[in-house]
This record gives C-alpha cells, structure tokens and sequence, in this order.
C-alpha cells in the first residue's frame, strides 16, 4: 500500500470512511431510527464487508450513550451495562430485498475500555483490528471516539499478538503473517465458536498488504509509547522488548481465555431477551453452516421466551449462534 497513510489514525480514518456494499446505510439507518437520539455511532464489519456483499447477515456495533433509552426495561438496561454488549435482530427491506442486519449494542464509554488491554474479553480488540467501516456517526465527537476506539483496538491486537510469538529472548524477528495468523488462532480459542485453520488463515490471507502495514503503525504506536524498540520493519519485523513482560502475558493470557469463555456464555444467556426473533436466526444460521435442518413448533414461534430454551440449548451445543 504504497500511497496509504504513514500514520495508524490517518490510514484507519481512512479506512472507516471506505465504501461499503449497497444497502448497508439504508440498513444502518433504520437501526439510528429504531433507538434515535442515544445512537452516537454505528460501525460495520465482518464476513459481509470482506466480501462486500449483503448476502448473508450483516454486522455492526452500535455505540450509544445510555442504555436505558435503548431496552424497554430498566432490568434489560442492567443486563446490557453489566454483560455488554446485548445483541439485536433487524430484517429491513432495501428496494426488492429483504437484508439481515445483527447487531450488538454497547455504551461509546464501554467500547472503547474493551478496546483497550485490560479487559479479561478480548473479543472486541480482536474484532476492530480488522478492517470496518463507520457507516453513521452523529457529530464529530462520536466519530473522534469511534476512531480512537479503533485505532486502541488495532495497538491492542499487535501487542498482544506479538506475546504469543514463539521465543524467550529480548528480541523477536516475525513475518507479519505469523502475527495475525496466529494472533486471529489464539483469540478465536477464547470464544465459543469454533472455526478452522483454514478460515483463521483466510482472514489474513484476504488483506494480507493491508494487515502487513497495519501491524508496522501499531509497533510504531507502541514504541512511541515506551512498550518495545522496531528494529526493523520491512518483510521481517524485528521487535526488541523485556522478555519477562511477555512472559508474564502469557501466563495471564490462558486464566483470561477461561474467563473470557465463561462471560461469553453469559452473554449468550442474556441473548433471547433482547434478540427479537433469535430462535428462526439461530436455526437458519445453524442449517447454513452445517446442513442441519430444525423445525419450531408453532407453541415457540409464537412464545420463544417461554418454549424456545431446548431449541437455544441445542444451538449453543452445536455453536452456531453469535
């Protein structure tokens, strides 16, 4: 990418600002409607923007200020504060279609502290360090807060990943692909979905330029903060850094992966309060991607609060909702 930014905010401002698939801010804005005023943001990523495509369901985080103007009950807003974020379904139609939105909503506040190292869930650093794009901001400010929750994300995701790099001494020589390759497999080992080692790689593989000069801006962010020294930064990255912090990142990282999966459950416990039809999402998910076909009864379509639990059950064993 010779022509993009030399800076990580310049290119990720640009790169938030690229083109998504048509469609996707028509469906955006009839998720700004569905909640008004508290929506400050709404950021669109995943499979569908790497295919640039609205085939399929697509993905967004819909940063707000509160959540009580989001839920219909205190309890709900409660629930989305203490186990961010909560997920919603929307089917919109743009011209003859019908598009499948999903998408999680999460305080700006609370986005950006998970976009940060400390948090024990490292889902949302993992995400936003991928390619996304800012399909709606509601002034400058929130878009200044998307940014820098993005670019946080991205500096986040290179100093963890390069802790799980092989190698015990002060200096770590990598090819960016081991980076993100075995970055994206670590992470994807502390959800509950599973993928294979041929999606984890693909997800590299699909902007392997563009994650090579990702990771070169955020070792550069890093060192300017003190974390390591670059020694080098061409088709090699050389890292100079303590090797008694990596290890003790190590160390911690495999007690947050435990804790990570146990909040990731609790959050899919959450999920049918606020996931309107969930229950035919989930059973379509599950037959796209394994062909098997489950049928509802009428007693929960109609009630699947009440009567839907075995089918959600039966899903999350087979790990096809998220």
């Amino acid at each position: 990418m010779p022509d993009a930014p030399d800076d990580l905010s310049a290119f990720l401002s640009s790169e938030l600002a690229g083109a998504a698939p048509d469609g996707v801010a028509e469906v955006a804005e009839a998720v700004r409607r569905r909640h008004g005023d508290a929506v400050a943001a709404i950021l669109f990523y995943g499979s569908c923007l790497r295919r640039m495509s609205v085939e399929g369901v697509l993905d967004f985080y819909v940063l707000v200020d509160a959540y009580r103007p989001v839920h219909r009950s205190p309890a709900l807003a409660g629930l989305n504060w203490l186990l961010p974020p909560s997920v919603f379904y929307l089917e919109h139609r743009v011209g003859e279609r019908a598009l499948r939105v999903k998408y999680a909503v999460i305080s700006t506040r609370q986005f950006l502290a998970a976009t940060s190292a400390r948090p024990l869930d490292g889902r949302i650093w993992a995400r936003f360090c991928q390619p996304s794009r800012l399909v709606f901001a509601r002034d400058a400010a929130a878009r200044r807060a998307a940014l820098e929750a993005v670019v946080q994300a991205t500096t986040t995701a290179v100093d963890r990943m390069r802790v799980w790099l092989p190698g015990e001494g002060a200096i770590q020589r990598f090819r960016p692909a081991e980076l993100w390759r075995g970055g994206f497999r670590e992470t994807y080992r502390a959800e509950l979905r599973t993928e294979s080692a041929e999606s984890v790689a693909a997800l590299y593989e699909s902007q392997a330029d563009r994650f090579d000069r990702v990771a070169v801006l955020a070792l550069r962010d890093l060192e300017s903060l003190g974390r390591l020294r670059l020694a080098r930064a061409d088709a090699w990255l050389e890292v100079e850094c303590d090797p008694g912090v990596r290890a003790r990142a190590r160390r911690t990282w495999r007690v947050r992966r435990l804790l990570a999966k146990s909040i990731a459950i609790a959050g899919l416990l959450k999920t049918p309060a606020t996931f309107d039809g969930w229950a035919p999402y989930a059973l379509w998910k599950l037959e796209r991607h394994t062909g098997i076909h489950i049928e509802l009864t009428e007693r929960q379509r109609r009630r699947p609060m009440l009567w839907g639990w075995p089918v959600l059950f039966r899903v999350l064993r087979r790990r096809a909702l998220r």
